[in-house]
């Protein structure tokens, strides 16, 4: 009875509160990256792009700024490898991004699994060829939470980090990392958005009501993902309509220790 009542009463919350607080903010600090002539969204899984980073992808696309996708497993814990392939495209599609703009790495030492950190000088040779190949200026990805601590997520963080601190990325590339939030706050949905707002972050992407369904609808592309938990995650993860980032500095590195995952 109290899930159908969410199911119900949880959406019109958050369509009415994205509606009220589009007209106030959309991406503040999105100035800063203008001039971005060709980004690329780094993850781990298929999903991760819907899951964690729908309002970054809407947001960027929004501002007509290039985007590409290199996702560095094809998610094949359960066996779903190709399904799951299938899947990303078409949840990339969903929001905006042409196939031919999709990566999917399948490698043996590239495991999906939440116990394994990758190899990181692998996992750098891959990223970097990537990113010169498709002439990069702005990759984004997980911060060293990870958002939910998955090995696989902090493997990415880890190798980026330090291609961009050895200066090894190609000159003025930068990096955005997506904030990692205690637990409370990741499933406060729009409620989260006063304190998103009043903590210091470079850029802010909070998705109107009309990207909020658009993500959703991207969800809905990964239907091998679409357990019971997840239905509850799309209703209360603030993560499906808030993102708060940080450049990434090699002399300040974004602090979640002590926060729950």
């Amino acid at each position: 009875m109290l899930l159908s009542v969410g199911l119900i009463v949880v959406p019109l919350l958050i369509c009415g509160v994205c509606r009220w607080v589009t007209n106030v903010i959309r991406g503040r600090g999105s100035d800063q990256l203008h001039g971005v002539k060709a980004s690329l969204l780094l993850i781990a899984h298929p999903d991760d792009e819907c899951m964690f980073f729908a309002p970054t992808v809407l947001g960027l696309l929004r501002e007509r700024m290039s985007l590409s996708v290199l996702c560095c497993s094809t998610g094949n814990y359960y066996n779903q490898g190709e399904i799951r392939k299938k899947e990303l495209i078409e949840s990339c599609a969903a929001l905006g991004i042409a196939p031919s703009n999709v990566a999917v790495i399948n490698h043996r030492d590239l495991p999906d699994d939440p116990r394994v950190r990758w190899d990181t000088r692998l996992l750098s040779a891959i990223v970097l060829n990537h990113i010169k190949e498709k002439n990069i200026d702005l990759v984004i990805t997980f911060d060293d939470g990870g958002v939910s601590g998955h090995a696989n997520h902090v493997s990415l963080h880890e190798t980026i980090r330090s291609l961009h601190c050895a200066k090894k990325l190609p000159e003025g590339c930068s990096v955005l990392l997506l904030e990692s939030v205690n637990l409370i706050r990741k499933y406060l949905s729009v409620l989260d958005l006063p304190i998103s707002w009043l903590l210091p972050q470079d850029v802010l992407f909070v998705l109107p009501d009309r990207n909020y369904k658009q993500a959703k609808e991207a969800m809905a592309c990964h239907q091998s993902q679409l357990l019971w938990f997840r239905h509850l995650y799309l209703l209360f993860s603030r993560y499906m309509i808030i993102n708060s980032l940080t450049f990434l500095s090699c002399g300040n590195e974004t602090d979640t220790k002590g926060k729950s995952r």
